[in-house]
């Protein structure tokens, strides 16, 4: 898929590549799984050597991926519960709904932020933020400042790798076993601490 993907770009021109890394950055947040990252460092390897520079891939994509983020979240806000009901978000799982009400009821905001760096759960955040109904203006401002950092990051990856572009999926797959490595210690700790806490206050209450 990678090869097909490097030469279907390589045949476009710059409108049109901007066009697509847009485009794969909003539908990412609608329509997962989608290959947006892999996608957007291969038009940032291939846009290296032409005049687009750094800032117009890194806004185009940016305001893609925020866009895409405000739709969901207005879907998540206004039709979340009855989407829920009748089982029509495919992708949105079980395991991701639970996953994702305890990191809202525990974090609130905080998970907007850093959503753009959860491998697995980014597409869910946006819903559920809107029905949580977290208040608009921070949730959409946080939104926004967690895809312009990723986007930093794939973006300046794509081109420093040059036509090294056989590694790509190497380092996103790896970046994804870290995250995920990450995440899991980070629920280990918080559930020991919440066993702890609570053996710690039934002895109290003994």
């Amino acid at each position: 898929m990678l090869e097909q993907i490097v030469v279907f770009l390589n045949s476009q021109n710059v409108l049109i590549v901007y066009l697509i890394l847009f485009s794969f950055a909003f539908i990412e947040n609608l329509f997962p799984p989608s290959p947006s990252d892999i996608v957007v460092v291969i038009g940032s390897t291939i846009l290296a050597n032409s005049p687009a520079g750094f800032i117009p891939l890194l806004l185009i994509t940016s305001i893609g991926s925020s866009l895409g983020f405000i739709v969901m979240y207005l879907i998540g806000d206004y039709l979340g519960l009855k989407l829920i009901r009748t089982n029509r978000i495919k992708f949105i799982t079980q395991e991701l709904l639970q996953k994702a009400d305890r990191w809202f009821n525990k974090y609130g905001y905080s998970i907007i932020i850093v959503n753009r760096f959860l491998p697995g759960t980014r597409a869910v955040v946006s819903f559920f933020s809107g029905l949580h109904q977290l208040r608009m203006l921070p949730t959409f401002l946080l939104a926004s400042i967690s895809s312009l950092l990723w986007y930093i990051l794939l973006v300046f990856l794509g081109m420093k790798l040059g036509q090294n572009i056989d590694k790509i999926d190497l380092y996103l797959k790896t970046y994804s076993n870290v995250a995920y490595i990450v995440i899991a210690i980070v629920i280990l700790i918080i559930g020991y601490r919440f066993l702890i806490k609570k053996k710690k206050s039934k002895s109290e209450s003994a």
